[in-house]
């Protein structure tokens, strides 16, 4: 993962493409509305709010010069880079711990029958929450360290810098809930994935061996390769908008 992210929306985002890959949300149908939701967040009142901090022609200091706006450039850069490094590899750790340890761990399956579907995923809910937690915790306050360093800019970044800032206020608790809903979702995929495993069983007139769950092919090794991928979908997806930030940085200082 690097910061040369692809533009994307939420209709077509690495994320939502993920869920809908793993039938889990329906990219093409009623299921959309997972994506289109976030395509209603702008009301009418936030709308005008939006017009205003756009139309704002309050005096603006004076631009900085063009070297100290390169070095801010920079360093926005390397914070983003950092954080980023921080976040896919802790999450990489956290599912080989023979990388290295980390504060999040996978958790320890139960490998034995008869499984209550249920109770079994409550751990890797709180484990996937837990990697949500981070990233809240990591790329709020670096799309807040860039848009300082764009408000000291130039006047034209300091108007993008307060846009964002509204956005960002307008739509943080309606991103925040309907991310929330991402757990619940991958839990669909959990279920699926054992229930396919006992047909597959069925068919083949074999008897289940939990042992065999969490090795290479096994129906719980490929729940947690899946679980790992939405996760570095959502990171990318969670760090769109300072990545647009740095790239209208780049921009103004060429």
């Amino acid at each position: 993962m690097t910061r040369a992210l692809a533009r994307t929306n939420f209709h077509s985002s690495k994320l939502i493409r993920c869920l809908a890959d793993l039938a889990i949300v329906d990219a093409g149908g009623g299921g959309n509305a997972f994506a289109e939701k976030l395509g209603q967040w702008i009301h009418f009142a936030d709308a005008i709010t939006l017009s205003a901090v756009h139309n704002d022609s309050i005096a603006r200091p004076p631009k900085t010069q063009p070297e100290a706006q390169s070095a801010e450039g920079v360093a926005a850069g390397v914070e983003f880079d950092r954080i980023q490094a921080i976040l896919v590899n802790s999450i990489t750790k956290s599912f080989s711990p023979n990388l290295g340890k980390t504060h999040i761990q996978l958790p320890t399956p139960t490998l034995e029958l008869p499984m209550d579907l249920g109770t079994a995923y409550v751990p890797y809910r709180r484990f996937y929450e837990a990697h949500q937690r981070d990233m809240e915790l990591g790329v709020q306050p670096l799309r807040t360290n860039v848009r300082e360093a764009l408000a000291k800019a130039s006047p034209r970044l300091r108007k993008l810098a307060d846009l964002d800032a509204t956005l960002e206020k307008i739509l943080r608790e309606r991103e925040s809930k309907l991310l929330s809903k991402v757990p619940a979702l991958l839990k669909k995929r959990f279920e699926q994935l054992f229930k396919t495993h006992q047909q597959n069983l069925i068919d083949t007139q074999q008897a289940d061996n939990p042992a065999g769950w969490t090795q290479a092919g096994g129906w719980l090794a490929r729940f947690c390769s899946d679980m790992q991928m939405l996760l570095l979908a959502e990171i990318e997806l969670r760090l769109q908008p300072t990545m647009g930030l740095l790239e209208a940085f780049k921009q103004d200082t060429q």
